[in-house]
Order: structure tokens, then C-alpha cells, then sequence
């Protein structure tokens, strides 16, 4: 693990890099030091540069403008697209708890999470039973977990944080992602790409952040597909949704 301050608890959909730098600058020096003491335990802290920036009065301020660089350097130009995939997670999972409930919610996050006896079982984590008493609990989709993770302790609240649909084909990886080489070659790429990505409802604008696509160039593919019949589109609060029709799901089930 590692010190509390430099990972704010999430607060909801609207929280920036911003508000998380804002949050670990604001940290006072003393629980930052008793934070990096009960934390910062492993070899690389032990290394004297790094024990140089761990102990110096400065250290969050240094350890704030090191995060922001990483942040710009090795995240933002993808964050857009990453954070369509997430909202595009969630509003699928909305209409999974409106048409399952939330056991079959639940469950759908991965295969070794179970809903049992009015608890969640996650079998391959270990740390015993932990009670929520009301606290609620935070879902979390991610682009960068494998799997399912856990967080349990203060400051953050009950979360667990899952592998997004949609990430899959984020990174290649065709090995879970149907090849699209028949659809390709009937409907050309652009639209096969949409096609594939709408195994769950979704808005123009979601699709076009999360495949990187020019907004004009997703609409007027949308709009030729939606005429041969391979999507239809429908209005949910101030989106506008486009799904597969039967015919559309044909042609992506073929093309696996």
C-alpha cells in the first residue's frame, strides 16, 4: 500500500484530477509523515533520494507536483477515452439493476463475485467478513484492474472497483473481443468498430470518446447504420441511446 493523501477518496461522477490534486496538496505535513511512516515500508523507500523527498518539511508539495506531471504525462491525453468507457459502464450497469435487480448487478461485475445469503462473496480475496452497517457501497468500474479489487479501510468508503466493459478492445485484446474481419469488410471499419463497441446502449458522444472518433464522423455512421436497420435510437433522460436491433446482432454474432 501507500500513503492515504496522495489517493482521495472518490466523491462521484464529477470528480477532476483537480479536486484529487487540490485535496493531497491541502494535506497537512503532519499526517502526511505519520501516513508515510505507517506506509512507505517497502525497498523503495528505504532508497536515499527517496527518503531525501519522504522527510524533507516540503514533502507534499513535492509529492503533489510529482503526481500532476505523471498525471499530464502518462494519463491525460487518454483520459477522455477512459472516462467514456467508465460512464458508459455505468449507465449500462443502471439498466442492469433496473431490469435484474441487484444481486444479478452484483454478480455481473465478475465471475467470482457471488450474491449469497444477502452478502457478497468475492472468493478469491481474502481479509474475513466485512460488515457495510448501512455505509453503503461504492462501485467502481476501472480500465486498468484485471479483475476486482477491494477497499475496505478508512478515509475511503466500501468500494469495490471492477474491470469496465469495453477495455478489452481498449488494449487489443482480441483473445476476449470478437474479430470483426467479416463485418469489417461488409460495413468497413468505422462502422464495424461501432457496431462491436454497442453491445450496450450508448450515446454519440460516448461512442466517439471512447474509440477515439471525430463526434461528425460518429453521427453520420450512425445515421447510415441506423438506416439499413442495424440500430435503432431512443431517448433516455437528456441522451439520446443507440442500440442493435435483432438484425444488427446477427451481424456482429456472425462476425465472431
Amino acid at each position: 500500500g501507500g500513503p492515504n493523501f496522495v489517493a482521495p477518496p472518490p466523491r462521484g461522477l464529477n470528480q477532476t484530477w483537480a479536486d484529487d490534486l487540490a485535496a493531497i496538496r491541502d494535506t497537512s505535513l503532519e499526517v502526511a509523515r505519520h501516513e508515510i511512516a505507517a506506509n512507505a515500508t517497502g525497498p523503495s523507500a528505504r532508497d536515499p533520494r527517496v527518503r531525501a523527498v519522504l522527510d524533507s518539511p516540503d514533502a507534499v508539495p513535492r509529492i503533489a507536483e510529482a503526481m500532476d506531471r505523471a498525471w499530464h504525462e502518462l494519463v491525460a491525453a487518454d483520459w477522455p477515452q477512459l472516462r467514456a468507457i467508465c460512464e458508459r459502464d455505468v449507465v449500462h450497469r443502471v439498466g442492469v439493476i433496473g431490469e435484474h435487480g441487484w444481486a444479478a448487478t452484483i454478480e455481473s461485475l465478475h465471475p467470482g463475485v457471488t450474491w449469497r445469503a444477502g452478502g457478497i462473496e468475492i472468493g478469491f480475496l481474502r481479509g474475513g467478513t466485512v460488515h457495510l452497517t448501512g455505509d453503503g457501497l461504492l462501485l467502481i468500474p476501472s480500465t486498468i484492474v484485471g479483475h476486482i479489487a477491494a477497499h475496505m479501510d478508512d478515509p475511503w468508503p466500501r468500494t469495490l472497483v471492477y474491470r469496465a466493459r469495453g477495455t478489452a478492445a481498449l488494449w487489443g485484446e482480441q483473445e476476449t473481443a470478437p474479430r470483426p474481419d467479416a463485418l469489417t469488410a461488409l460495413v468497413g471499419r468505422a462502422r464495424a468498430r461501432l457496431l462491436l463497441a454497442l453491445d450496450a446502449p450508448a450515446s454519440t458522444s460516448h461512442l466517439a470518446r471512447s474509440l477515439a472518433m471525430a463526434p461528425g464522423a460518429v453521427g453520420d455512421h450512425l445515421a447510415i447504420l441506423r438506416g439499413a436497420g442495424l440500430l435503432v435510437r431512443a431517448r433516455s433522460g437528456r441522451s439520446v441511446l443507440y442500440r442493435r436491433t435483432p438484425l444488427g446482432e446477427a451481424l456482429v454474432g456472425g462476425s465472431g
